[in-house]
């Protein structure tokens, strides 16, 4: 496998600053650089017969082992591996802090993302963790953990607003992305956003892999989700809010769908849930009284105009 030595991961602006994120942690774990590259060349065939270099997405195992007991196997384009397998880890909180872990190395040969904690003693309480899973519908079949669902109601997230012309700059913005789909398509885009800024945007096989990446990054930084937006082009499933309010963010803004299941745990949690965002549309599911409608399209200021007219 040809290994990359830069993180695919566009960094916009600093991973933290003074005014919106804490101090990075004194101690963070040593990291090996094992990304891959995200595609591959291959040939096809087109409609008329001729024949066309094309280019795919990867897809790859990668086992998760943390002092040396087997947690997960996941499937991923491998760009960054260490900070998923970190970001797996924070999410479904199973290790509680970033100072636990010293170091995570991953292997290609063996497929493998050693993590090693601090106390060498692997997950605390894993018996019982591993007792407990909840199959969900992310890609390749995802698990969501007892210790995730039972910990998502300790750390209210904080209250948040966000303007219509802000919704509608990020929009503009997140188009220039997605590199990885616009050569292969078959992958997932999600960016961690303050405003109309993209501050990190990552892209893999599944939109849960591309959500624990940054969860991974922010997690080694320090940052904050007080202020932010999550952003995914995929559908917004209750493994995604709890992903999110996990992070501490209290925005979540797709291009596709939500499920009822999402909703119902957005709602509990006070997630603003906005859905089906392209262009100047977008849907409110959850969370409108956070949302300043300062930029009104024409079309549907005059349908409210001729409402109020004959009310």
């Amino acid at each position: 496998m040809a290994v990359i030595n830069a993180y695919i991961i566009y960094v916009l602006r600093p991973s933290y600053d003074s005014m919106n994120h804490s101090e990075p942690t004194t101690t963070t774990p040593v990291l090996s650089c094992s990304g891959l590259r995200p595609t591959h060349p291959v040939e096809a065939i087109d409609e008329f017969g001729a024949r066309r270099d094309m280019r795919v997405a990867g897809e790859f195992p990668l086992t998760i082992k943390v002092d040396d007991r087997e947690v997960v196997t996941l499937m991923t384009l491998g760009t960054h591996p260490e900070l998923l397998a970190l970001g797996y880890l924070r999410n479904q909180r199973l290790v509680e802090s970033v100072t636990d872990i010293k170091s995570i190395n991953v292997d290609w040969e063996r497929e493998t993302a050693h993590v090693e904690t601090h106390a060498g003693q692997g997950i605390v309480d894993w018996e019982n963790k591993l007792s407990k899973r909840t199959v969900t519908t992310g890609c390749g079949q995802g698990t969501v953990f007892s210790c995730t669902l039972d910990k998502i109601y300790e750390s209210p997230l904080p209250a948040a607003s966000v303007r219509q012309s802000t919704l509608y700059g990020l929009l503009s913005n997140i188009a220039k992305f997605n590199e990885i789909y616009k050569q292969a398509g078959a992958v997932h885009g999600c960016a961690l956003c303050e405003e109309t800024q993209i501050e990190l945007f990552v892209e893999d096989v599944g939109r849960h892999n591309a959500a624990d990446t940054i969860a991974g990054q922010m997690w080694m930084d320090g940052t904050s989700g007080g202020k932010k937006i999550f952003y995914t082009t995929g559908r917004l499933t209750s493994e995604i809010v709890m992903k999110v309010a996990h992070m501490g963010i209290p925005i979540l803004l797709s291009r596709s769908g939500v499920t009822y299941m999402g909703l119902e745990l957005a709602q509990d949690l006070r997630v603003t849930m906005i859905a089906r965002a392209k262009g100047r549309h977008f849907l409110v599911y959850n969370g409108a009284d956070t949302i300043e409608f300062d930029q009104v399209p024409e079309r549907r200021a005059a349908t409210a105009n001729r409402r109020f007219a004959t009310g």
